[in-house]
């Protein structure tokens, strides 16, 4: 061993232990965190499919892939990183001998080929991100990267970038030095490097230090900064995405959870505010795996990108959110570790010795609310809260599976049920369900007035003995003018396709889908297990709604208070009754039809095709499937002012117009009610044409049929 083999050894086992020191101290901290949240014990469960489900997100990249270009880049640079730390690995042998290489491995011929290969490759992939960061630097608010720590992503790629550089220099040294233990074929570029490098090991030994030195550097910045997302993500995205709240690929979408406390459902017959939890006021009460969400965070922005607050300038963006409560976490984390926080009451818990040596910044951020007031700034601001309209872009879209829906319920139940503070008009609603059982206050023995005029008896529950769809008509398909045009036009089809149904009636009742998006679990509750009861009376088995928010509701919920069947969405029934010849369409739609995919039926529910089948040729809109954008009545929406930035529908209406359709065609009542608005807007603005009409799928089908 040379003199400069020696002061490169010394130099990197100095800064090695530095790293590791900092990177385990990092770590303890990240645990320390994480466990402060409250318990999910369901998380465990069924560990076998939740192995294979994180195997899958991650090795075949299933959610990065939806951004194909950048999908393929990140998955060649995600496994050059594990492979490619073998060859960080082999630099410390070649820092004490510019020959030696690991054992078993070093010098296979096969492992020169594919780390070869991914050294290629992973070049041109990470300047490809880096050139994609550059370009959408957040200049303006539009990019994704708006709120972005960026120094914290250039100096990851550009890390990842020099290893690469390093690691070919050294083998191209090697190769000039004919001590590269692969053959041409195996390491082809190696070999073309080494034609024109020099001949010496003595620069082996320097640039495999350099090397190290560089990536030492890397553990050591994350290990200063725990909440770097960026980095620390390679790892953390392992145990998110498997304990994701599905456990399958599904996103954390459909159902909401049900209310917790202390790692279990709240019963509302016997909770107490002063002892059990009720949604979430302080950052600690988030589930553990909440706060392994806010530190898993990239910030990529690719939820951001697709919300429809923030690109109608309302204040909401998801990464920011999620930023904003992995930032109060960690500060806040002194202070909750010495035996601080508050209790259901509000009372301090810690006392003061226990309490005497924490920073002074990790109090200030302990008094800080979650939610701000008129007078009080909070973590999270109030216009930030109820601006999200629970489409689920945002979690449709994440690489990670952070369940950001569930995070804005969970803050919002506690301002509802505790504080009762949320946006006034929306009040008039909880008012009216509560009372009426329905969000308009409408009388509920008319719920059956739209089957006046029919040509055919709509039969009741009660009044036939057998029928084999229960027809839930829903409280806009039963009260709202253009919805009820929807409701009739389903009845008339399924009439005409001799299917057997039967309607509830004064019976029926909200399925309490408002309620529970805004945060108020406890009518969601009441009304539920009413209709719950209802329908285990009526012995429905199959039900089919025209209301994507009451078939979520319906299907993914009820299990929760003791209700199951088969229920499906009015477009897949329309779709088979057309598949098995029970209705016939024989004329096409005049001027072309576009369809906008209700948030709730396409994201939340995965039913893309059969509305397709329905109309026949569609004339897509750019942002369609599953990333649709919401009309913006969903999360309770539908009942609140949009008092910020451009109005959400209006933003749609424009899209739809852009395609040159005279129909747009709707599956959900809320979205026919809001692109509905929105077109008459433009209409009286001269901005479209009178010949465009917004119209539900079954209304478009019977056209097509009796014309």
């Amino acid at each position: 061993m040379g003199a400069v083999q020696i002061v490169a050894t010394v130099l990197a086992v100095a800064v090695t232990v530095a790293a590791i020191v900092l990177v385990v101290r990092a770590v303890r901290r990240m645990v320390e965190v994480i466990r402060l949240g409250q318990p999910d014990p369901e998380r465990f469960a069924d560990k076998g499919r939740r192995t294979g489900t994180m195997l899958t997100e991650i090795v075949g990249h299933t959610r990065m892939f939806k951004w194909t270009p950048v999908g393929v880049a990140h998955w060649l640079v995600m496994v050059s990183f594990v492979l490619l730390s073998t060859l960080v690995v082999g630099a410390y042998f070649e820092v004490v001998s510019p020959t030696a290489h690991i054992p078993l491995i070093g010098g296979w011929s096969v492992y020169g080929l594919v780390t070869e290969i991914f050294s290629v490759l992973a070049v041109p992939a990470i300047l490809y991100l880096i050139v994609v960061r550059l370009t959408n630097r957040p200049r303006r608010k539009m990019s994704r990267f708006t709120g972005s720590t960026m120094w914290q992503g250039y100096f990851v790629e550009w890390i990842i970038l020099l290893v690469l550089v390093c690691g070919m220099l050294i083998r191209g040294l090697l190769a000039a030095s004919d001590h590269l233990p692969f053959p041409v074929w195996a390491a082809p570029v190696s070999h073309a490097l080494g034609n024109i490098l020099p001949a010496s090991l003595t620069a082996v030994t320097i640039v495999a230090l350099i090397k190290i030195i560089i990536s030492m550097t890397w553990a050591i910045v994350i290990g200063l900064n725990p909440t770097m997302g960026v980095a620390w993500h390679r790892f953390t995205a392992f145990p998110n995405i498997f304990f994701k709240r599905s456990g399958t690929q599904a996103p954390a979408l459909g159902a909401l959870r049900p209310m917790m406390s202390n790692g279990v459902p709240l019963d509302f017959e016997e909770a107490d505010p002063e002892k059990d939890q009720f949604g979430v006021s302080q950052v600690e009460q988030f589930t553990w795996k909440g706060l392994l969400d806010f530190t898993t965070c990239t910030e990529c922005g690719r939820c951001q990108s697709q919300c429809p607050a923030w690109n109608t300038g309302k204040p909401l963006s998801p990464k920011l959110l999620v930023l904003s409560l992995r930032d109060n976490a960690y500060a806040k984390a002194p202070y909750l570790l010495a035996g601080g926080g508050k209790d259901l009451t509000g009372e301090e818990k810690g006392t003061a010795e226990q309490l005497a040596n924490v920073n002074v910044l990790a109090l200030a951020e302990a008094e800080r609310p979650l939610i701000g007031g008129a007078d009080v700034q909070g973590i999270i601001d109030p216009d930030v809260l109820w601006s999200c309209t629970t489409c689920g872009a945002c979690v449709e879209q994440c690489p990670v599976d952070i369940e950001h829906v569930d995070h804005i319920v969970d803050m919002r139940r506690y301002q509802v049920l505790i504080e009762s503070n949320f946006p006034s008009e929306a009040g008039v609603m909880l008012r009216n369900l509560e009372n009426k059982g329905n969000p308009w206050g409408a009388p509920p023995q008319t719920r059956a007035d739209w089957t006046k005029g029919l040509d055919f008896d709509v039969p009741r529950v009660g009044e036939v003995d057998d029928f084999e769809y229960l027809f839930w008509v829903g409280c806009a398909g039963a009260f709202e003018d253009r919805a009820k045009k929807t409701t009739r036009a389903v009845a008339t089809l399924l009439h005409e396709a001799g299917v057997s149904f039967a309607i509830l009636g004064e019976g029926e009742t909200c399925t309490g889908d408002p309620a529970r998006r805004m945060g108020n679990e406890f009518i969601f509750q009441m009304l539920a297990q009413q209709n719950a009861e209802t329908l285990t009376d009526a012995g429905a088995k199959k039900v089919v709604a025209t209301c994507p928010h009451c078939f979520n509701t319906l299907k993914n919920e009820y299990a929760q208070v003791g209700w199951t069947g088969e229920v499906v969405h009015h477009t897949e029934l329309l779709s088979h009754l057309v598949a098995t010849g029970k209705l016939t369409p024989v004329q096409p739609v005049d001027g072309g039809v576009t369809f906008h995919d209700p948030c709730y039926l396409g994201r939340h529910n995965r039913v893309f095709t059969p509305p397709r089948e329905v109309l026949g040729d569609v004339i897509e809109m750019p942002r369609n499937s599953e990333r649709s954008f919401c009309c913006g009545a969903g999360g309770a929406r539908m009942w609140m002012e949009e008092r910020i930035g451009k109005r959400i529908n209006i933003e749609r209406v424009e899209e739809a117009l852009a395609t040159g359709a005279s129909t747009i065609a709707v599956g959900c009542p809320f979205c026919a009610t809001m692109l509905g608005d929105g077109v008459t807007a433009k209409k009286s603005a001269g901005a479209a044409p009178d010949t465009v009409e917004v119209i539900d799928v079954a209304s478009v089908l019977l056209r097509q049929i009796k014309g």
